[in-house]
């Protein structure tokens, strides 16, 4: 993003530039959370990506990122949660857009991402998980095993898993980038791809969910980045300089995981005391 930029152009031209209008930001924290209850609703930005934040089948918006949002709004004044889809990689792009006010979506604080928004404390942490054909033949559980089988790998749009495999060796070049899980699951079923790395409760849930006899999910396991083990742990993320909706969100997050209803509200998605963390953004922004 360049260092100064003319917010006088219309949207279109902002977003093809890479020059986002940041509401409301300011040096005293914002005033979003003002506007927000004043208007009665927040967008939520979503990728449609189960367990995390989509809408199922009976049309309903839900996950584990949406219902905490529901619970934690509602607590501070903001009565009506509206669903805007869009695919991953475009989240952080449209939500400093304004396309949406908050990326609901379990995703993952990484430095990167902390130079474009800013973050809440995470409300999960998970491990790794492959897709792979029925029976494993090339017996692949972490990404040495690909690096050592030269098996052809796909992950999805923006998923930090790229960054895990090509630390371990992967050819950056070579990864296969697919819009979500579930075409993760085609391209292993139909033999164009070998592997598709994604988070354990992803794999597990579209694995599951798709009931297929040509595939399985394997193991969850710890990936590693720079020899250290590479957390992998998903927050919301807001607009820079508005702290204020930021900080007041993470004060409800808190009480929620103090009294247990944070588990309470995940668990329905497969979330599991394993899964709950105490990391905070501040920590896993640094790089």
């Amino acid at each position: 993003m360049k260092a100064s930029c003319s917010f006088t152009v219309v949207a279109i031209m902002a977003i093809a530039t890479g020059c986002y209008p940041i509401s409301g930001a300011s040096a005293d924290g914002g005033n979003q959370l003002e506007r927000l209850r004043a208007e009665g609703v927040v967008r939520l930005g979503i990728a449609g990506e189960i367990p995390f934040g989509y809408i199922d089948r009976d049309g309903a918006f839900t996950g584990e990122a949406p219902e905490i949002a529901k619970v934690i709004f509602r607590r501070l004044g903001v009565a009506k949660v509206q669903p805007v889809p869009t695919e991953f990689g475009s989240l952080i792009p449209g939500l400093r857009a304004q396309q949406f006010d908050v990326v609901s979506a379990g995703m993952y604080v990484t430095p990167t991402r902390c130079a474009q928004v800013i973050f809440s404390d995470p409300d999960y942490q998970m491990r790794d998980a492959f897709i792979v054909p029925e029976g494993n033949p090339k017996q692949l559980h972490d990404y040495a095993d690909i690096v050592r089988t030269g098996a052809r790998m796909a992950s999805g749009t923006a998923y930090a898993q790229i960054d895990y495999a090509v630390a371990a060796g992967v050819d950056r070049d070579s990864i296969r980038v697919l819009p979500d899980q579930l075409a993760g699951l085609l391209a292993v079923e139909q033999g164009r791809v070998d592997v598709f790395a994604g988070t354990s409760l992803t794999v597990q849930n579209v694995v599951r969910q798709r009931g297929s006899s040509l595939v399985e999910a394997t193991p969850a396991f710890q990936p590693m980045l720079g020899g250290k083990p590479a957390i992998g742990a998903g927050a919301f993320a807001f607009r820079p300089g508005e702290t204020n909706l930021r900080d007041a969100f993470n004060r409800e997050l808190h009480e929620l995981k103090r009294s247990g209803e944070l588990l309470q509200i995940v668990g329905r998605f497969g979330f599991t005391e394993a899964e709950m963390t105490a990391l905070t953004a501040q920590e896993l922004c640094r790089p």
